[in-house]
């Protein structure tokens, strides 16, 4: 499933991108948050928040759950990490400066999840709720199932 083809690259791309996001916003992106981006980001497989919470052992935060959870909050927040419910993990944002409706497909097996967007979808879902009277607050949708790979 996946698309990149130097993952470094793409977290290292992610990591300027929020420095300079934050920046922008005028937001402290503090070294417990890098960190945890950076945990978010180091594979393509969601990440969960007490795996995250079990990586920072050892560092020199004393993390408990309370303060990863903060720390995610605040990247989902800022628009720099998704938060996948079905499977209750993270995974960060591919675009954060564009607000747009992706969706994600999700699979069972390896538990990688890839990031598709499409103006189509978004266009139809900003009607629906347009032609509801309707204002979404978050909008994630996720496609749960089987990777070419896992078939």
């Amino acid at each position: 499933m996946l698309d990149c083809q130097d993952h470094e690259a793409c977290i290292e791309k992610a990591m300027r991108e929020a420095e300079l996001i934050c920046q922008e916003k005028g937001l402290r992106f503090t070294e417990l948050r890098r960190e945890v981006l950076n945990l978010v980001w180091v594979s393509h497989v969601p990440a969960k928040a007490y795996d995250i919470l079990e990586n920072l052992k050892g560092k020199e935060w004393s993390a408990k759950p309370p303060t990863v959870y903060r720390a995610l909050d605040f990247l989902v927040e800022t628009g720099l990490v998704h938060k996948l419910d079905s499977i209750n993990a993270y995974i960060g944002r591919s675009h954060p400066r564009e607000k747009n409706a992706c969706y994600f497909l999700i699979c069972t097996d390896c538990k990688e999840a890839k990031e598709c967007c499409s103006s189509e979808l978004s266009d139809a879902i900003e009607s629906a709720w347009d032609n509801n009277s309707f204002r979404p607050k978050k909008i994630t949708l996720e496609v749960l199932g089987q990777c070419n790979a896992c078939r």
